[in-house]
């Protein structure tokens, strides 16, 4: 007995059924993996105050001020951060140990207009405050009508 075409519909419709719940599958490892990724990224606001600075606040929580590194490459401006945080409770009948350990990383595109070698920070109660001074030349100024 040859092959019937039921049996090749069948086999097609089971084939479908298991690349679509692997597809499914797949999309919710990488849901997870993103909202992995989403909760070690530090929330941050870049914002223009003045006109001749931007600045940047991160938020960095529970993390050393000795453990944060900023650095600046080509138009990028990267912060990197080691968040260690360790509970310890010991009683009499238990001991619990909770580490958390990891390696924050956020990057910036600097705008065209920032001097490099006058960007200061200032961390302060877990924010990370960088500000980013416009070249002189590309500062804004006021022009006197004669």
């Amino acid at each position: 007995m040859g092959v019937t075409k039921e049996k090749i519909i069948d086999n097609t419709k089971e084939l479908v059924n298991s690349v679509e719940e692997n597809i499914e599958k797949g999309i919710d490892v990488a849901k997870e993996t993103l909202g992995n990724v989403a909760r070690h990224l530090p929330f941050a606001n870049f914002a223009k105050h003045k006109a001749d600075t931007y600045d940047i606040e991160i938020d960095l929580p529970g993390v050393d001020k000795n453990e944060i590194e900023l650095k600046v490459e080509d138009d990028y401006l990267t912060v990197n951060a080691m968040r260690k945080t360790r509970n310890e409770v010991k009683e009499d009948d238990y001991y619990l140990c909770e580490s958390k350990f990891g390696l924050i990383s956020r990057s910036f595109v600097l705008p065209k207009d920032v001097d490099r070698e006058k960007i200061s920070a200032n961390y302060e109660d877990g924010r990370l405050y960088i500000s980013l001074e416009k070249e002189e030349a590309r500062k804004a100024r006021s022009i006197s009508i004669n």
